[in-house]
């Protein structure tokens, strides 16, 4: 079956970096799309960052662009989260979430379209 499994959080200053992956299993992993999103406490969840099968393509939220990159290496089925400049508003559990390619890549932006999802992973900021 399908796991994506995250791993990398943990609790940094605020200006601090972190890098989040994401081992995927039982799916050919460079038919399929890759985001990260993530969920605080009460809020709704969010987009953060989508890579196309072959790395071509990325997306950001307007949030994290300049400071976050995601990046992925098909030869280990992975993808990742590299996170710098970290402000108290990133802290949040971040999940990553796999789809299959679509035409309109703005259904990467959305988290109801995927097809799989990891457990998450919690990033926390201090200030």
């Amino acid at each position: 079956q399908v796991q994506l499994v995250e791993s990398g959080g943990g609790l940094v200053q605020a200006g601090g970096s972190l890098r989040l992956s994401c081992a995927a299993s039982g799916l050919t992993f460079s038919r399929y799309v890759m985001g990260w999103f993530r969920q605080a406490p009460g809020k709704e969840r969010e987009f953060v960052a989508a890579i196309t099968g072959s790395g071509g393509n990325t997306y950001y939220a307007d949030s994290v662009k300049g400071r976050f990159t995601i990046s992925r290496d098909n030869a280990k089925n992975t993808v990742y989260l590299q996170m710098n400049s970290l402000k108290p508003e990133d802290t949040a559990a971040y999940y990553c979430a796999a789809i299959r390619r679509k035409s309109d890549s703005n259904y990467y932006r959305r988290g109801d379209e995927y097809d799989y999802w990891g457990q998450g992973t919690q990033v926390t900021v201090s200030s």
